[in-house]
């Protein structure tokens, strides 16, 4: 596909299209996609969030933590974000680093017994 396709329509168009391909399991064209949207419009969580799902897939896990940061750099309380970068990092082998963030995402989404356990 050429690199129009990618770019072509509204930002709506794309972002349907992203999670078209996401719920696909194409990561990869999702993330293509994904990535001139995030670059239009970097103040939005959700596109920033599924890219970094589709890298998190795609085992690109580092590309999945810089923009699991970003979000969470947008949104600190974003749950979801916190517990992708947790498990981003145990793949990463980065356990303890991990732990922080898998006890923070489990007390944000009010699993305290998961917090007190990790």
């Amino acid at each position: 596909m050429s690199d129009t396709y990618y770019e072509f329509g509204t930002a709506a168009e794309r972002w349907d299209r992203a999670q078209f391909f996401f719920d696909s399991k194409e990561y990869t064209t999702a993330a293509r996609i994904l990535g001139g949207l995030v670059e239009q419009v970097p103040e939005q969580v959700a596109p920033r969030l599924l890219l970094a799902r589709a890298y998190y897939h795609s085992a690109r896990l580092v590309r999945a933590e810089t923009e699991l940061r970003a979000v969470l750099e947008l949104d600190p309380v974003e749950h979801y974000a916190r517990l992708m970068l947790g498990r981003t990092l145990e793949r990463q082998g980065r356990q303890a680093e991990a732990d922080t963030h898998l006890r923070m995402a489990a007390a944000l989404s009010g699993d305290f017994t998961s917090a007190a356990d990790a």
